[in-house]
């Protein structure tokens, strides 16, 4: 049945041999010198040049290196391992990558000053806060990845794929944040970086298990061993939980910056000419941006309109367009 499903979606004449398959994806085989000189070579430049991405907030420079990084390979080795039921030492190498990055990351950190904001930094905030989307992207990029593998018809998609699961950057990140001593940001951009490991894994097992690209039981069975199975399901728990409380709390950041700005514009209702420009939560404090051509009304009537619409003890910052900062207070004061 399993290969009757194999001809019917992939015909064998589109279909890569499983030795080219992993002559592409094992560094242990082959001129192993050579490809291993080449992948180290190639994950430490794109290392600096998504550092130096990163730290100038270049998007164009960033994706430059999601197109050359190599760690994709060892990856997807290990998942091809994985469905024959064999070690290729590509795990390894994963691990070893990931740390000469994340190094990379701490290294190009100190030129940073003491008191830079990391999240003034669009490269940096938008990989420390990952939520279920990134996951359910990342999991069709996984397996467009493995398919583009498999056939031969379809591998000039794969620079895309390079760019729509992004693996180097977020280890620069952990590794700038970690030089930084910015943990919890740290965390948080190593959380992305493993959805984006497990989404990998998980499409090219499947994908490869369902090719018949595993060893003749394997093939029989149509799927990985059952040890890999269970480190899936504990990648999957590790990944899921943190994406989805981190879901959670945004969705809620969002119905409470929602209904301060509806406060702050009853607030400024009886001001002529002021409006509320936008509401936003930055390190657990609620800044509310506004326009005045004259003076704010009490900022106290302003805490008074947020009790009960978000949460008691919130601070509150009010920052106006001509450079004013007025610190409200905490709600329910």
């Amino acid at each position: 049945m399993l290969s009757g499903l194999r001809a019917h979606v992939l015909p064998a004449s589109q279909r890569r041999s499983l030795d080219e398959l992993a002559r592409d994806l094992v560094l242990s085989s082959g001129d192993t010198r050579s490809k291993r000189s080449a992948f180290w070579t190639m994950l430490s430049l794109s290392s600096v040049i998504a550092a130096g991405g990163v730290l100038t907030d270049s998007t164009a420079t960033v994706i430059g290196a999601m197109i050359i990084a190599p760690l994709s390979t060892p990856i997807m080795g290990t998942a091809l391992g994985s469905v024959q039921r064999r070690r290729t030492g590509s795990a390894g190498v994963v691990l070893a990558a990931c740390a000469l990055v994340i190094a990379f990351g701490a290294v190009f950190s100190l030129v940073l000053p003491g008191d830079y904001d990391l999240l003034s930094n669009s490269q940096i905030s938008s990989r420390t806060s990952p939520g279920l989307m990134d996951l359910v992207a990342a999991l069709a990029t996984g397996f467009a990845g493995a398919v583009a593998l498999a056939r031969r018809d379809v591998a000039a998609v794969l620079p895309g794929v390079a760019i729509a699961i992004s693996l180097v950057p977020p280890l620069v990140v952990v590794g700038v944040c970690l030089g930084k001593l910015a943990g919890w940001l740290a965390l948080g951009a190593l959380v992305l970086f493993v959805s984006n490991l497990f989404a990998l894994l998980f499409g090219g097992m499947t994908t490869f298990a369902a090719l018949g690209y595993g060893t003749r039981a394997e093939r029989t069975a149509g799927r990985p061993a059952r040890g890999a199975y269970a480190a899936m399901t504990l990648l999957f728990v590790v990944v899921f939980v943190p994406l989805a409380a981190n879901t959670a709390l945004t969705l809620l950041l969002d119905t409470w910056t929602g209904r301060a700005k509806n406060a702050a514009d009853q607030w400024l209702a009886g001001t002529p000419g002021a409006s509320v420009t936008r509401v936003e939560a930055v390190s657990r404090t609620l800044h509310i941006h506004v326009r005045s051509p004259g003076d704010l009304p009490s900022v106290k009537a302003l805490l008074d309109r947020l009790r009960g619409q978000v949460p008691d003890g919130i601070p509150i910052v009010v920052d106006t367009v001509r450079g004013r900062r007025v610190d409200a207070g905490k709600v329910g004061d």
